[in-house]
């Protein structure tokens, strides 16, 4: 399994002078068609988000990003919870049954984005784990919160990635990560149009009892 994590970091394509390793390619790759296939509900983004941690683990890791590391082992395991929670909340018609969030649960996410950042930035710091500890924390946990709420089908979870984009095509231009940071202004794009879907099969899904 390293012969095979080393070979797929050290070999790749050369874009404009850029090097992409096979590992950063296929898990970016991955990671883009888990945006494309969450705003089709479909069960099949998880197996691919799941396929997308375990390259993207040894290219963070590689890149001495504790956190981005990090970040993967917790989505894996949010993946199997989503994908679990996603059988359970299925519709016939729309699909996956979403939602906009409660007042109580908007500001959960808020408060959980606001504490978790300070605490793993500050973990991150005393263990030297990343050169840019604030940025990467922020992404670390924006992720996590983002997949937590997309397992519940929150429209909000939409917003939560926007932001994690907001800061990770600079970390991942700094970072040396030319091709990850390309991949997250298109993770932008479809991020936008995800929220404006989701947003309107709520509004479907919330007014189908009333017509019924």
């Amino acid at each position: 399994m390293r012969v095979v994590a080393e070979w797929l970091l050290e070999n790749g394509i050369t874009v404009l002078g850029q090097q992409i390793s096979w590992a950063e390619l296929v898990g970016q790759l991955c990671a883009l068609a888990v945006v494309f296939l969450a705003q089709r509900r479909t069960l099949a983004t998880w197996p691919v988000q799941v396929a997308a941690t375990v390259l993207l683990f040894a290219v963070y890791a590689s890149a001495h990003l504790g956190g981005l590391a990090i970040r993967q082992v917790v989505i894996l395991l949010i993946s199997v919870y989503g994908w679990w929670a996603w059988t359970r909340r299925s519709d016939p018609v729309y699909g996956v049954v979403v939602r906009k969030g409660t007042a109580r649960e908007r500001w959960l996410l808020l408060g959980a984005l606001a504490l978790a950042t300070t605490g793993f930035a500050l973990l991150l710091s005393a263990l030297d784990a990343s050169w840019a500890p604030w940025p990467d924390a922020w992404i670390f946990v924006g992720t996590a919160v983002a997949f937590w709420a997309q397992g519940r089908g929150l429209v909000e979870f939409w917003l939560v990635w926007l932001a994690v984009d907001a800061v990770g095509v600079p970390l991942q231009m700094a970072s040396g990560l030319w091709f990850s940071a390309a991949i997250y202004v298109v993770f932008a794009a479809l991020v936008i149009h995800g929220w404006w879907s989701w947003n309107r099969t709520a509004r479907v899904q919330r007014a189908a009892p009333a017509r019924a």
